[in-house]
């Protein structure tokens, strides 16, 4: 999609298919729908006061308004002005990208990123306008025998309506949004993808593609076999041996172009990268410990972890963040063999742990916990695990906000504030260390489940046996990676949270 800004000085005259004004819940009109107020001769405002609340979020569309060259003008609610918050922003900006693409317009310009929001800039405004329209325009279609060209949405120019002295801002914001965006597109995409074609060989394809692409900042380097093995990561091979199809460690990493850098004030401070551990379990059938049938084809999303650091690293690199990055990637399938764990196995880990694996469907952790040993080697300023892990986190949490774990409050505090900004949010868990007394084995250093208690805490728990040598967060998105029933599909979470968090980090160093 192509963005870009417009000016408000002749809203009135602009040409486009869709212009949205936002109305506070109050009746009060925004500087934008005042002037398309004047300019229709009262016509908006009695529109306003005969049939629209203002509602956020809600929207009216306004066809051949007198004086206004716009075809349609889509009202937009916020809600009452006092509570104005950069998450009703966001919701407002997602609201019109859906009317745009309902209405199969081809461009649109939104006014809705220069309504003053505290609590986020002009810069972060435009940044989630892009952010919405990109997923209001994604299309899967790569696995229909014949594609429909018109169920593609049409909308392919989008523009923010600023002020002429903020355009520099609201650029800057549009570019991270558009790269945003892409990001998420590409994670859902592979969310969406079989497990037949979407296998571990395939996420390591779209990791060297990914370095082909972004020749120069972009690195790949993928482990096979022998050389996962070479590593004794024991407790990932163990998941692995029950699949036909080959694991793969995907080590990508990002490196910040010099000039990005130079602001930096430490260049050591700002080289140390924050690594991200996606869960890459390109299909779960819980393996001996097999799982109900019913809604088993939804387990093709277990290596949503995974996508979102592809994702994620795509859109650091096509927005040139000033800060490295490294995405670590444990790829296999789980599934039933004569050669699969079997419950009471003892594994050993890359670190030397040894774990007894009571559920052989509590295998996220298996892969990921030697992936974290491996974050080491790195000296990372941070690491951030991201997987489908527990079924108990949707019980808690629902499908609204991630599950967000971590003894380390500054990366806490700054993973919340991101999610918020984005509105893709996540609500942080305890991990007391009275949780640690139910993952006691009688045979191994660790058991790999510890029971139904506080299901996600202790898989948090587990992880963090493996972490002690660097800050850690662990997201839960078992919740929000993707929608089941009729709107089955993945979301793209949590790739704005991720990408927010970074650029805020990038800005810090």
């Amino acid at each position: 999609m192509e963005f870009s800004t417009h000016t408000t000085a002749s809203l009135h005259q602009t040409k486009t298919a869709a212009l949205a004004v936002g109305v506070y819940g109050d009746g009060v009109l925004t500087p934008a729908a005042d002037i398309i107020d004047r300019a229709s001769e009262g016509q908006l405002r009695a529109v306003v006061k005969a049939e629209f609340s203002g509602k956020a979020g809600a929207t009216l569309v306004l066809r051949a308004l007198p004086g206004v060259t716009a075809q349609r003008v889509v009202l937009v609610g916020l809600g009452k002005e006092d509570d104005y918050a950069p998450a009703v922003h966001a919701a407002a900006e997602r609201a019109f990208a859906a009317a745009c693409v309902q209405a199969q317009a081809a461009d649109a310009v939104s006014t809705l990123a220069a309504n003053k929001c505290e609590g986020a800039t002009l810069r972060v405004r435009a940044r989630n306008a892009a952010i919405a329209a990109g997923q209001a325009t994604y299309h899967y279609d790569r696995t229909f025998g014949k594609a429909d060209p018109a169920a593609r949405p049409k909308l392919k120019k989008f523009a923010v309506s600023v002020a002429r002295a903020d355009t520099a801002q609201a650029q800057a914001g549009l570019r991270e949004g558009g790269g945003i965006a892409n990001g998420m597109d590409l994670a859902r995409t592979l969310g969406n993808l079989p497990g037949n074609l979407c296998t571990p060989a395939y996420l390591a394809d779209t990791a060297r593609s990914l370095a082909a692409e972004f020749k120069g900042t972009l690195k790949a380097e993928i482990l096979e076999r022998k050389q996962i093995e070479a590593l004794k990561m024991g407790s990932f091979l163990s998941v692995a041996r029950g699949s036909d199809e080959a694991p793969r460690f995907i080590v990508l990493k990002y490196t910040a172009k010099e000039s990005a850098k130079a602001a930096a004030k430490s260049k050591a401070k700002a080289r140390a990268p924050i690594v991200l551990v996606g869960k890459g379990i390109t299909f779960d059938s819980g393996g001996i410990s097999i799982k109900p049938a019913a809604t088993m084809d939804e387990m093709k999303y277990d290596m949503c972890g995974a996508a979102s650091v592809l994702g994620t690293l795509r859109a650091v690199a096509e927005i040139e963040l000033a800060h490295d990055v490294i995405g670590l990637i444990p790829a296999c399938e789980n599934m039933p063999s004569g050669r699969a764990n079997k419950p009471g196995d003892v594994v050993t880990s890359m670190s030397g742990q040894t774990i007894e694996i009571l559920n052989t469907d509590a295998e996220g952790r298996l892969v990921l916990c030697d992936a974290l040993t491996y974050a080491e080697r790195f000296k990372p300023a941070a690491v951030i695990d991201i997987a489908t892990l527990t079924g108990a986190c949707v019980v808690a949490l629902g499908h609204v906000n991630t599950g967000l774990f971590s003894k380390d409050d500054a990366l806490a505090d700054a993973l919340l504030a991101a999610g918020r900004d984005t509105l893709d949010t996540a609500w942080r868990m305890p991990m007391d260390d009275a949780y640690q007394e139910q993952l006691k084995s009688n045979f191994a250093d660790i058991a790999n489940i510890g029971g139904p208690p506080a299901g996600s805490v202790t898989a948090a728990c587990f992880l963090s046996r493996f972490t002690k040598a660097y800050p850690w967060a662990h997201l839960d998105i078992a919740g929000t990676a993707w929608r089941g029933g009729k709107d089955k599909g993945a979301t793209g979470r949590p790739v704005p949270l991720l990408v927010q968090y970074l650029l805020g980090q990038a800005q810090k160093a």
